[in-house]
């Protein structure tokens, strides 16, 4: 399609968006008296409408019902997240036995690598990304000095060529085949959250599998944001937070995904509770642990139910619009931002430099642009006008239009406010 920087074609593009009437289902902030234009869902996505009514469910049940809410509520606690499954397997691209939801992003990563990272012999390694999100750096650094390793010696950094903004696969797959049978784990985060570079993960699983190590994808960025097929990719195992694009709310539950071929064995060594036990039996005080037969049985607690309530508000919109068509948008609109901050650059000779793939396969919400010759002023002033966005060191912003609440309108407005900031900074 040919774009034009005017306001009546940004319109344009809005009347044809089958999606423009999920805008009114989210609540905005305010600056000046008037909403502001949200760049800022891959860090914390809007609240859904929704989310209130079901925290208020369970509220109600909660006062009403007490402990027997568990079981008589509208919505049993006791089973709560079994209803997230199938929905979240759609999103990811798992079978819903493969799914269940639980604790926090980094606490599960580590409940996950007590299953998947087992160093043995000269096979102790973890593979990841230099400059890792530092949740994930700690993460690895403190798991292999748990297992009695220095980072220098166990941690194994695949790097961005001098002068490049983002990974190559070619450099990805020679640093597994070099390693080799010393690695026992590729552990990197699907999408890299500084540049918004989208990674082939089937072919980096796949080249894993074929040295015999396991692997697992952080997916922080890409859940609710680019098209998964963990199953079909056969990934190992996986774990994403709620809160970006899946619009769950500050700090909430994160998704996990385990392969079904590691459902149901006697032998695997997992971190166990009595939420993961035979959901039959649970309630029998078994001293024995029976495990659920699907990824429940890395369930430890009972669930956060007031936390999941707004998790599920915004799972039954993703639902209910499935992510073809959530990513057929999202690639019209990244592709109009696109134009639009190219345009400008054009108009005030700005130098904007966007370090995200160009290409729509390797990139998904996010463009991460610098700003040469621009400060931190820039930034301050987009906030002050009502753009929210980010600000990463030491002058790239990054703009995230996540399709359920932004428009085409939104781009050009944002378009005209960067160029006004620019002409008077």
């Amino acid at each position: 399609m040919t774009f034009e920087n005017t306001l009546d074609f940004a319109k344009k593009l809005d009347a044809e968006d089958k999606l423009a009437s999920y805008k009114k289902e989210f609540i905005f902030p305010k600056v000046n008296g008037k909403e502001v234009i949200y760049f800022t869902g891959n860090s914390l996505g809007l609240q859904p409408r929704s989310a209130k009514k079901y925290v208020d469910e369970v509220m109600e049940d909660w006062a009403n019902l007490a402990v027997e809410g568990h079981f008589y509520a509208e919505k049993p606690w006791w089973d709560y997240h079994e209803r997230f499954s199938a929905k979240l397997g759609k999103v990811v691209g798992g079978k819903p036995s493969e799914i269940t939801v639980m604790n926090t992003l980094t606490v599960n990563l580590h409940l996950l690598m007590a299953t998947f990272y087992k160093p043995e012999g000269k096979r102790f390694k973890i593979i990841c990304e230099e400059k890792a999100f530092p949740s994930d750096q700690y993460m690895i650094a403190s798991q292999v000095k748990f297992h009695g390793y220095t980072e220098d010696e166990a941690v194994v950094k695949i790097e961005k060529r001098e002068g490049e903004h983002f990974f190559r696969t070619e450099d990805i797959l020679a640093k597994i085949e070099e390693v080799g049978e010393e690695c026992a784990l590729v552990l990197i985060g699907g999408v890299n959250y500084y540049s918004g570079q989208v990674l082939d993960m089937a072919t980096v699983t796949k080249a894993g599998h074929a040295i015999g190590a396991k692997v697992g994808w952080d997916l922080a960025h890409a859940a609710g944001n680019i098209e998964l097929k963990l199953h079909d990719w056969d990934v190992d195992f996986a774990a994403w937070c709620s809160y970006k694009y899946m619009n769950s709310g500050p700090g909430n539950a994160s998704g996990c995904f385990i392969n079904e071929k590691y459902h149901g064995l006697k032998d695997i060594t997992r971190l166990e509770g009595w939420w993961g036990h035979n959901k039959e039996r649970r309630f029998l005080m078994e001293p024995e642990f029976q495990p659920e037969p699907n990824a429940h049985a890395w369930q430890i607690s009972n669930a956060p139910i007031l936390a999941m309530a707004p998790y599920l508000a915004s799972l039954e919109m993703f639902d209910e619009v499935g992510m073809p068509a959530l990513i057929e948008k999202r690639n019209r609109i990244v592709a109009y931002l696109q134009f639009i901050l190219h345009e400008i650059d054009k108009d005030v000779d700005a130098s904007f430099e966007i370090i995200t793939p160009s290409k729509q396969d390797e990139r998904g919400t996010q463009l991460s642009v610098f700003l040469h010759g621009e400060g931190k002023e820039l930034f301050n002033y987009l906030m002050e006008n009502g753009v929210i966005t980010d600000w990463r060191e030491p002058n790239v912003i990054r703009l995230a239009p996540a399709p359920f609440y932004c428009s085409f309108q939104d781009m050009y407005n944002f378009g005209q406010i960067l160029k006004r900031g620019i002409l008077k900074i």
